[in-house]
């Protein structure tokens, strides 16, 4: 019996970011300078395929630095930390090793920038969120007050509203974040902010290569971890951009068949951390199934690379 024909639409770029390599490769040399087993806390990164790889390899993945003995190597993940958790690993006289996104790291000194210069912050962020914990986490309890939508920008409570200032989570919407920026700027004309929102050239390239396959597909299948903020965002921006259906999926056994069974045409890209490995497997999969034509929608070209910290290179 023919396969049903079915036109496969690959964004590009997809997948993995640098800021994820340099984060997945720190462990790796840690892992190789150090031996197993090496600590990490949080998820690496937010993929539960290269965890458990890098857990295979030796890692052990903990949530809190308390979790830690301190006679081994320990690594913050790529989200980035407060303050107080590399502070608390050189009381202890621990080796650590910072493996936050140099993007994130870029937004953690802007927000001790403006606080330096007397202004108050606001961070846009999901609460909970390991980056928005890390980038709140810069400055003093309660010293960074977070808006999650417009709605909360209407009653956020700032002791100056000529002396704000404002940063950004690096995996958000980029049209939800632009949204909560006017609304700010409405409110609070005199209100200071990056040249340049800080979500990542990352984030914004999978998102455009997503709201340009939209108009093209019946379905979207989006790789990546339901703990991924990147990964969820491509749905919401999917969906706007005119897609009829997204699904996320970690992998290809999570499909649900049914849902796309009436399209003759799907996308597929990937969240910042995951692998091509599995962006290979869900291809396949619907290879499998339906006599496929391929076609790619390229918005930009990644060459961005990030050096490892020093120590691993030695």
């Amino acid at each position: 019996m023919p396969k049903p024909p079915m036109t496969l639409y690959l964004a590009a770029p997809r997948g993995f970011c640098a800021g994820v390599d340099r984060a997945i490769k720190i462990v790796e040399m840690a892992l190789q300078k150090w031996g197993a087993p090496v600590y990490v806390r949080h998820e690496i990164v937010h993929n539960k395929f290269v965890v458990d790889g890098l857990r295979d390899k030796g890692a052990i993945f903990v949530e809190e630095l308390d979790e830690c003995p301190d006679d081994r190597p320990v690594i913050f993940s790529a989200h980035g930390v407060p303050k107080s958790v590399p502070a608390a690993a050189q009381t202890r006289n621990m080796i650590y090793v910072d493996a936050t996104c140099p993007l994130v790291s870029k937004v953690h000194i802007e927000a001790q920038r403006h606080a330096e210069n007397g202004l108050q912050m606001i961070m846009i962020g999901h609460k909970g969120h390991p980056e928005t914990i890390g980038t709140m986490g810069q400055l003093p309890p309660g010293a960074v007050l977070l808006v999650e939508t417009v709605d909360d920008v209407a009653t956020v409570d700032v002791r100056d509203p000529d002396r704000i200032a404002f940063v950004t989570q690096t995996t958000l919407s980029v049209d939800d974040t632009a949204d909560i920026v006017a609304a700010l700027q409405q409110r609070f004309p005199n209100i200071v902010g990056p040249h340049k929102e800080d979500i990542c050239y990352a984030t914004t390239n999978r998102q455009d290569a997503v709201k340009a396959m939209a108009p093209m597909i019946d379905a979207m299948l989006v790789v990546g971890a339901p703990n991924s903020s990147n990964s969820k965002r491509l749905v919401e921006v999917g969906n706007k951009a005119g897609c009829p259906y997204s699904q996320l999926v970690q992998r290809a056994a999570d499909i649900d068949w049914r849902a796309i069974s009436g399209a003759t045409s799907i996308g597929i890209t990937a969240g910042a951390s995951a692998p091509e490995i599995l962006i290979d497997e869900v291809i396949a999969a619907v290879q499998e199934r339906h006599d496929v034509t391929i076609q790619k929608v390229e918005t930009a070209v990644e060459t961005v690379e990030f050096k490892v910290p020093r120590v691993l290179r030695s």
